[in-house]
């Protein structure tokens, strides 16, 4: 099963045309869209998105570089959400230490409590992590959360391995594609396929072939190409294992 594990569909990117960039992905053989929430503000947004197109799924949280604006009454809602709606994850929740002015300790606080919210629930998580994968980490061995997935991974292949062991899956998507990303590549190429999960980001982290225009969900098979001619194997097989990978995160 070809899984896109994370696009934002109800992206105000996709307002003229969301019907048709869905009907493309399925066309394009995409049979599930994990659909991750950022902020409060969005999770009704998600909701439509997942009522109107049978394909998509929902997880709701709330992404660090909302830390500054979120508060007690945003954690609330999030968990008024968890328990009304069908969540399959909490995301995109994590830590970005690279925009500056978010202060550290409020992003901190803010994933913490989702981390508890997660293990309350007993949901996987669904990770930003950005210039803070050690400090993720350190947060992770302590919440008692299940598994979940690190979105968009660009760490070592020690901190990957770190991951895996906490019951979590790495996600690849465009910045696979690039000849220059040779780090990323590498470690594609080389960690087990049964710790890769494959993700769009749409309409952001575009593929090499777009030239930096907006990115969407039809695009995956041609990455989980490009990632199965890194491996030296058929493009089924990736298919194959890596939605395996995400049904055992997601249930």
């Amino acid at each position: 099963m070809l899984i896109d594990t994370h696009c934002h569909l109800d992206a105000a990117e996709f307002v003229v045309d969301r019907d048709a960039v869905y009907a493309a992905a399925l066309a394009a053989g995409v049979e599930r869209l994990v659909v991750p929430a950022v902020a409060v503000d969005g999770f009704e947004a998600v909701k439509n998105c997942v009522q109107r197109y049978p394909a998509c799924v929902a997880a709701y949280g709330i992404h660090p570089l909302h830390a500054m604006a979120a508060g007690d009454d945003d954690l609330a809602c999030l968990r008024r959400c968890l328990q009304t709606e069908d969540a399959v994850a909490v995301g995109e929740i994590g830590l970005d230490y690279y925009v500056p002015g978010i202060d550290p300790e409020r992003q901190a606080r803010l994933f913490v409590e989702q981390l508890k919210l997660a293990r309350e629930f007993d949901l996987p998580v669904i990770l930003h992590v950005r210039r803070a994968v050690d400090q993720v980490l350190k947060y992770l061995r302590r919440s008692g959360v299940r598994c979940g997935i690190a979105h968009a991974f660009n760490g070592s292949r020690q901190q990957a391995d770190e991951f895996v062991k906490l019951g979590f899956k790495l996600g690849f998507g465009g910045a696979l594609t690039y000849a220059g990303s040779t780090r990323i590549r590498a470690l594609a190429a080389e960690l087990p396929l049964t710790t890769i999960v494959l993700e769009t980001d749409a309409p952001d982290m575009p593929p090499a072939w777009l030239a930096r225009g907006r990115n969407a969900p039809a695009e995956l098979p041609r990455i989980a190409a490009e990632l199965a001619t890194l491996r030296g194997l058929p493009p089924a097989e990736v298919i194959r294992q890596t939605g395996l990978n995400a049904a055992a995160v997601f249930r």
